[in-house]
């Protein structure tokens, strides 16, 4: 299995065209809570000059759940051995890798210690527009099933990040409320782990340009032009697509969250 996920990551690189060179450890993490624009974000720095989007590098986001049980140094080695195997694999060279997995907000530390040069990127989108996009997709749904790309098994079961002692709970839950559930711990996680880092609203990517650039080193214009794609209608659905019930449900979980960051 862990063969298998190497060789898809890689295999999505070498179709992005080959480098060679050493690698360059300025690597970009993009992160933030499933479905709050995590590809859309890499995928804009990737498209720039130097950069190149390696996806959800699969072998990593397996890896997240035993990571987060890891202090940061011994977790530091395995993410910068999963990392380096794939951009060695991918023949990714010189260029600027972007990691784009949403469950590096649950290993901070060791990310930076595997990678002290690197560029981290929280992107926040309210959440309760993240909860339609989560319940449209099902992924946290009772009566879901199959498995996303790293193997993971779809469903209201509890994941790593649920609060211990807190598994039935979360189990019993809405859907409505464990999407919630999830949204807060994701950005919980980003918040409290102390780590410095770049924060883009999904609400105001155009505001987002000259900050990143800088911290990128790279032209606000390159950067504006991949973020001058993204489309607006998506934001405030929370408004037309959550019934009332749901939104009390999602404002229960997580409303003490979403007034920190004025939504």
């Amino acid at each position: 299995m862990t063969a298998s996920l190497y060789v898809r990551a890689a295999g999505r690189l070498l179709r992005s065209g080959v480098s060679l060179g050493p690698l360059d450890g300025r690597l970009v993490f993009v992160f933030g809570c499933p479905r709050s624009g995590t590809t859309f974000l890499a995928g804009a720095i990737g498209d720039v000059q130097g950069f190149v989007d390696l996806g959800e590098v699969q072998p990593l986001k397996a890896a997240v759940p035993a990571l987060a049980r890891l202090g940061p140094e011994e977790g530091a080695e395995r993410v910068r051995r999963i990392l380096d195997r794939v951009r060695r694999l991918g023949l990714v060279g010189s260029r600027r890798g972007v990691e784009q997995t949403p469950e590096t907000a649950f290993v901070l530390p060791a990310v930076v210690r595997a990678f002290p040069e690197a560029v981290l990127v929280h992107i926040v989108r309210d959440g309760r527009d993240v909860a339609c996009s989560l319940l449209e997709r099902g992924w946290l749904s009772r009566g879901r099933g199959g498995r996303d790309d790293a193997g993971a098994a779809y469903g209201p079961q509890a994941r790593f990040w649920v609060e211990s002692g807190r598994e039935a709970e979360f189990e019993a839950a809405s859907d409505a409320r464990r999407v919630a559930w999830a949204w807060r711990r994701y950005v919980s996680a980003v918040r409290d782990s102390g780590i410095e880092r770049v924060e883009v609203r999904y609400e105001a990517l155009a505001d987002a340009v000259e900050p990143l650039a800088a911290a990128l080193g790279c032209r606000p214009d390159e950067l504006a032009a991949g973020l001058a794609r993204a489309h607006d209608s998506s934001v405030g659905r929370h408004r037309r697509d959550l019934s009332a019930e749901e939104l009390a449900e999602v404002e229960a979980e997580a409303g003490e969250l979403l007034a920190a960051y004025g939504y």
